[in-house]
């Protein structure tokens, strides 16, 4: 026995910009991101993509609970999966829903009110049944959530903002960045900091630095860019994330070794998938 708590990431959804669906994507997933990351008896979540419906539908075969849920950002594909997760209709959950990337010109209950609202969706925001706290605050801040639970956080860098997070919990961490753009030769410090040392770091890997070449300003980054900084911040494993929806089985499977033989002992994130530091 190791004497560790119970520390893990689930992938519920692994795919960026809008979900696809169709035989040449089964074996990664084409779901949007949605991450479970378990902290001994806590469960929090993040972003809300489509792959937060499955997630949600497990969630409800269980006594409720209290949860919180941490947004990266507020484009669609990260939010897409609130409302139709079905343990926000279900009295007796609690949710916290959090955005560290809106203030001072919006905060996340408009955003999500908004999205909701006629003639874009047919119910409002107050159909949800569940206790919900709406939870702003400034990428950079760091939260103490309780239960030996500590979250650090971000600015990335991303159109309209996005927040990069680093859960530590007995003595391991897992750091979640997505949505963000490298300069080309200039590692970004934020995230340096962020993930040193970092038993397990996600890392927006949409492209390869060959695709990248006419993508640029686009806000997403490379996998290759994704093992550098693991590299220069001595991260343990390293996972690719955020799949283009144009790369197929076949495309990340070539990703995947490439991968290995750049940075043995990193993964491509597929759903279903679970890691443990």
């Amino acid at each position: 026995m190791s004497g560790h708590s119970d520390f893990s990431v689930k992938f519920w959804g692994v795919r960026g910009s809008i979900a696809c669906c169709a035989p040449n994507v089964t074996r990664y997933g084409g779901n949007t991101s949605s991450l479970e990351i378990r902290c001994g008896g806590r469960r929090l979540l993040f972003d809300a993509g489509s792959g937060i419906r499955y997630l949600g539908n497990e969630m409800v075969r269980e006594e409720p609970g209290s949860y919180d849920i941490f947004l990266t950002h507020s484009h669609y594909d990260h939010i897409c999966g609130l409302p139709f997760f079905t343990p926000l209709f279900v009295p007796g959950f609690h949710f916290r829903i959090w955005a560290g990337h809106l203030l001072p010109d919006f905060t996340v209950h408009h955003v999500l009110r908004e999205m909701m609202m006629s003639p874009l969706f047919p119910v409002p925001l107050e159909i949800f049944g569940a206790r919900i706290e709406f939870m702003d605050f400034a990428a950079g801040d760091t939260i103490d959530l309780g239960d030996g639970i500590c979250l650090r956080t971000t600015p990335l860098n991303h159109p309209d903002g996005a927040t990069g997070y680093r859960v530590d919990f007995d003595g391991r961490s897992i750091c979640y960045l997505t949505d963000t753009e490298h300069v080309p030769g200039q590692p970004d410090r934020n995230i340096l900091r962020l993930i040193e040392g970092a038993d397990i770091v996600i890392y927006d890997s949409m492209y390869d630095e060959e695709e990248y070449k006419c993508r640029r300003g686009w806000g997403h980054s490379t996998w290759e860019e994704g093992a550098r900084l693991c590299d220069l911040a001595g991260v343990k494993t390293f996972v690719a994330f955020h799949h283009d929806p144009d790369h197929d089985d076949d495309h990340m499977d070539r990703v995947a070794r490439a991968l290995k033989a750049r940075r043995p002992g990193s993964v491509v994130a597929r759903e279903g998938m679970v890691l443990e530091p």
